[in-house]
């Protein structure tokens, strides 16, 4: 027997004695329950024989017997609950076999290497992860049978890590995921998880508002006495998932392990481009009504641009001649926008459907729909906050026209650095929550399409989606800085013959004979946190914009 099987084994074991431990608890818990009506049984029982008789005895009998049935109907009442709670599951897009039969090949080839059962589905999920999830609640369960109880878990894959890893990494990154099936299949081991989640659900339950107070006061009896229970399995239920994750470990050692530590590399690039998209790319079209339909496509020239750019990444772009793992999936582009669409909803909060205000992106068109309208729709906010303070326009002669002037005399006038800037950024921060305001909630349209069976994350429930913010809430200074640039590369593209443009990892970019500009930020900053217009002036001139012409608004 190898040193890996000793390993394999002595994990495996440890994992079922803390299941055996988050069981023990699960039956003390049921031992204290029947206890009163256990000592009621044993009261009568004496009594029926001619001990323990009078008066006094017959009067503890029968408060014995009270206090059991309490204890037994609350207990019942909050087993069903626990029950009936709805464990959390994470908001994936599902992968049919008949969409990805190569994909559902590689992971079944791979749990027979690994000598154990193949996950029962696949998913994709907008993460750089991948995990497996149990779904055999019957609220998941889509009204299967009993059976289902038994049924693997399913496989969730990071959609990224398709797009980028080759068929090859992938295969070695997801070995230590699928090994972990075996653990799953464990009696003790998964009706201990089981357990842990009824608790868990039970809780959640517990604490969601909106209810009544016939209803609210059991929900939150059956939270606490969740609570007590999970404060119990706390360190059993964490001990048992790690003994289990380094079982999978070793167990996959013995698969493309050499592959497995180059892939993890992968690994980090990936998860590294993809915040960058989101962050710099994703956010601002969301902002602005758009979603981009190709964000995993667009993860690849995010990273093949972050390997141009750093020389630690050289070579990573040699990888991009083998076979990618998107290509186990028979409509790529279909799986890469309702991916898409989940980010979006997640991490901003859009609706499930397309609309006028909600319209998918492409990469072509991101530059006019998405970079020349967000600078537009920032510069006409900026004016109408200078029109609502009342600062004069820079043009006399025509006092309707937008200037690029007017903003920077305004912000370099007196009242120093603390002054009219200051009290600009105070304005521009309450348009924009007011505009933020304004904007259609997602709700409605995610419940519609619930209800309408479309929506591919109907396993989630009526429940809305949890939202993910990528960024904290911006200052006032940061909202101000970003509307001036906006203004500045307005007048750059009115007059100077500048174009937007996309950066794979800084979003937004002005074009200038085809070359992006990247050093805007610091003379907007002077101007902003300094009153000091020249070196914003510099630039203008060095570029050839005109800060006394009109500009387009939206």
């Amino acid at each position: 027997m190898s040193g890996i099987d000793v390993g394999e084994e002595l994990g495996a074991r440890a994992a079922q004695a803390r299941a055996l431990a988050l069981l023990r608890i699960r039956s003390r818990a049921l031992a204290v329950v029947i206890t009163p009506a256990a000592v009621a049984v044993v009261l009568f029982a004496a009594g029926a024989q001619g001990h323990l008789g009078g008066p006094v005895w017959d009067g503890v009998r029968w408060a014995v017997l009270g206090v059991a049935v309490v204890v037994l109907l609350v207990s019942a009442a909050v087993a069903v609950a626990v029950a009936r709670a709805r464990p959390a599951v994470s908001p994936t897009v599902p992968v049919a076999e008949e969409g990805a039969p190569d994909l559902y090949r590689l992971v079944r080839d791979l749990a027979d290497r690994l000598g154990v059962p193949a996950p029962s589905a696949i998913a994709l999920t907008p993460d750089c992860d991948s995990w497996l999830e149990d779904r055999t609640h019957r609220a998941h369960r889509g009204g299967a049978g009993r059976e289902a109880k038994n049924t693997a878990p399913v496989l969730v894959i990071g959609s990224p890590f398709l797009w980028w890893m080759r068929v090859a990494e992938l295969r070695a990154v997801l070995a230590p995921v699928v090994a972990g099936t075996d653990s799953s299949a464990h009696p003790d081991i998964a009706a201990a998880r089981r357990f842990v989640r009824g608790l868990d659900a039970a809780v959640a339950d517990g604490a969601a508002p909106g209810r009544g107070a016939l209803r609210a006061v059991p929900a939150a009896f059956t939270g606490w006495v969740a609570r007590l229970l999970l404060r119990a399995c706390r360190e059993h239920a964490a001990e048992m998932e790690r003994c289990v994750a380094a079982t999978a470990s070793m167990r996959a050692q013995g698969v493309d392990y050499a592959l497995r530590i180059a892939a993890q590399e992968q690994v980090g690039l990936a998860y590294a481009g993809w915040d960058r998209l989101l962050t710099r790319v994703a956010l601002p079209a969301w902002r602005m009504g758009r979603w981009p339909s190709r964000l995993d496509a667009g993860v690849v020239s995010a990273l093949t641009e972050l390997s141009r750019r750093d020389r630690l990444a050289d070579g990573f772009t040699l990888r991009l001649g083998e076979r990618p793992a998107c290509d186990l999936l028979e409509e790529p582009g279909i799986a890469d926008e309702a991916t898409s669409l989940l980010a979006a909803r997640l991490f901003h909060g859009g609706p499930a459907e397309s609309g006028p205000d909600w319209a998918p992106v492409d990469w072509q068109q991101y530059p006019d729909e998405v970079v020349d309208r967000k600078w537009r729709t920032e510069a006409a906010r900026l004016h109408r906050v200078l029109d609502a303070m009342g600062v004069p326009p820079a043009s006399v002669a025509d006092p309707a026209v937008p200037t690029l002037a007017r903003v920077m005399e305004h912000l370099a006038g007196p009242g120093g650095p603390g002054g009219p800037g200051e009290e600009l950024a105070a304005g521009i921060g309450a348009a924009v929550a007011r505009d933020d305001a304004q904007a259609p909630a997602p709700g409605p349209a995610q419940q519609t399409a619930s209800a309408a069976g479309a929506d591919p994350l109907d396993l989630w429930g009526p429940d809305p989606l949890p939202l993910f913010p990528l960024q904290p809430p911006r200052t006032g200074t940061e909202l101000l800085a970003d509307h001036v640039a906006a203004m500045v590369c307005c007048a750059a593209v009115d007059t100077a013959g500048a174009a937007p443009g996309l950066d794979w990892l800084d979003g937004p970019a002005l074009l200038v004979d085809g070359e992006r500009r990247a050093d805007l930020a610091v003379p907007v900053l002077s101007l902003v946190e300094d009153g000091d217009p020249d070196p914003l002036r510099s630039w203008l001139a060095e570029v050839g914009v005109r800060s006394d012409k009109p500009v387009r608004l939206v």
